[in-house]
């Protein structure tokens, strides 16, 4: 097996965790832009499409957030499988040419959100699958400080923090909208409202709030990127109970502390290695597998929504 990757960050160095899990005669071919760029392990550093001498067998797509259509767009014309780090792209401009243009070439595409294998988020697709309880109320919260997710890198330098970069918490924390429009299908009408106000003091989204309506519910997230404590959690209000499902710990509990679901040796690189499994059984062609680029957009239009 070999895989192209575009964008050699954090986020990367998961999914070639991932491939290497899976895969023991895997070969990694990076497309770098920068000749001084941090080098890793056992990846093939290459600088142009050309220098390739047999096509991969797909492409992950992981670079900053404003530079994914670009990628797609070189990438197409390859027709290979897209691989694309979420959120698919930072705003809809482009976006329904690009979904043009991988139907017209037939690609085979994949928006990693790795959270949908998250063991609690499968408890509750699996869950809602086969049971239909009323529920009243849904509240999804994801808080953590920004300044923590890299040390020592200045976070003011990071594209998270960096509007034109693509940065903000409404797509860095896209998970949060895509795993309550999974779990629950798309609102009905939506409304977001955006700031930049706390002591962090970036020129990116920190706080975003969101108000989804749904026929018999409402759901509301909240993300930030000021919270020194983090948390990340779903309240699920049903008619006769509370459901607190929290990301983190991995446990389900009920209103009175009952566990419902716990799974104890969760560590979160594990949905990394489930997501490339997933995708990669995809391969041989047939059916598309979930969260497309263009059920992707579809979550991105309503996170980009303000107001």
């Amino acid at each position: 097996m070999e895989v192209l990757i575009v964008g050699l960050g954090s986020i990367a160095a998961k999914h070639i965790i991932a491939l290497k899990a899976i895969y023991k005669d895997v070969s990694i071919f990076a497309l770098r832009s920068d000749k001084n760029g941090v080098d890793a392990d056992d990846v093939i550093n290459i600088y142009h499409l050309n220098e390739l001498k047999t096509k991969p067998g797909f492409a992950i797509i992981s670079n900053p957030t404003n530079l994914h259509l670009q990628s797609i767009n070189q990438l197409v014309d390859l027709s290979i499988p897209l691989f694309i780090e979420k959120p698919p792209l930072h705003s809809m401009d482009g976006a329904l040419q690009a979904a043009g243009r991988i139907k017209q070439h037939d690609i085979l595409t994949y928006v990693a959100c790795n959270l949908r294998f998250h063991p609690c988020i499968a408890f509750l697709k699996n869950y809602f699958e086969k049971n239909t309880r009323r529920i009243n109320e849904v509240n999804v919260y994801c808080g953590s400080y920004l300044p923590d997710w890299r040390p020592g890198n200045d976070y003011k330098n990071n594209y998270s923090a960096n509007k034109a970069m693509g940065g903000g918490v409404h797509l860095d924390l896209f998970h949060e909208m895509d795993y309550t429009c999974w779990l629950f299908g798309y609102p009905v009408k939506s409304r977001g409202s955006f700031t930049n106000k706390s002591s962090l003091d970036i020129n990116a989204v920190d706080y975003a709030n969101y108000w989804l309506e749904y026929r018999d519910f409402n759901a509301s997230i909240i993300l930030n990127y000021y919270r020194r404590t983090p948390k990340r959690t779903i309240e699920i209000l049903f008619d006769t109970d509370t459901w607190v499902v929290n990301l983190i710990n991995c446990t389900i509990t009920d209103q009175s502390g009952e566990l419902i679901f716990q799974s104890p040796d969760f560590k979160i690189i594990d949905t990394y290695i489930s997501q490339m499994r997933y995708f990669t059984g995809y391969l041989d062609g047939g059916k598309a597998p979930m969260n497309t680029f263009e059920d992707a957009v579809k979550v991105l239009q309503i996170s980009l929504k303000d107001g």
